[in-house]
């Protein structure tokens, strides 16, 4: 299925899990919304961040653009979303961020993060549901 940044638009669950390669793992449990806009839409999630044994607030923004584009808050490109599904990358200095969107079960999808290098070192697999409402 091919998807564009109109099926994203309203509120989504998202369950997020983060397997460190020391073995250490997080959780992320929150909504995610794309609110509609004129050249694009904007994305915000929200929720609970543990980690550490601890619980933390947790938020977190970026913008989408028509073709599904994503840019960081400060209008930085950060990926482009491929609308099929498959595989995007950021690199970040001095760390590789390589994603698999998979869309085949839509409106339930999900985004696998696997980031590198001598800063960072983790997999991160978000599950995306729409809310009812």
């Amino acid at each position: 299925m091919a998807v564009n940044l109109a099926d994203f638009i309203g509120c989504w669950r998202v369950e997020r899990e983060i397997a460190h390669g020391d073995g250490s793992r997080g959780r992320f449990t929150g909504t995610a919304e794309w609110v509609s806009g004129e050249e694009g839409a904007d994305y915000v999630e929200r929720g609970v961040l543990e980690v550490g044994g601890g619980a933390f607030q947790a938020e977190r923004s970026y913008r989408w653009g028509p073709g599904l584009d994503v840019y960081f808050e400060d209008g930085r490109f950060f990926h482009a979303v491929p609308p099929e599904g498959g595989e995007a990358a950021h690199w970040c200095d001095p760390d590789q961020y390589d994603v698999t969107y998979d869309f085949t079960r839509w409106p339930e999808w999900t985004a696998r993060w696997q980031v590198r290098g001598p800063r960072k070192d983790y997999v991160m697999t978000s599950r995306y549901a729409p809310l009812a409402g």
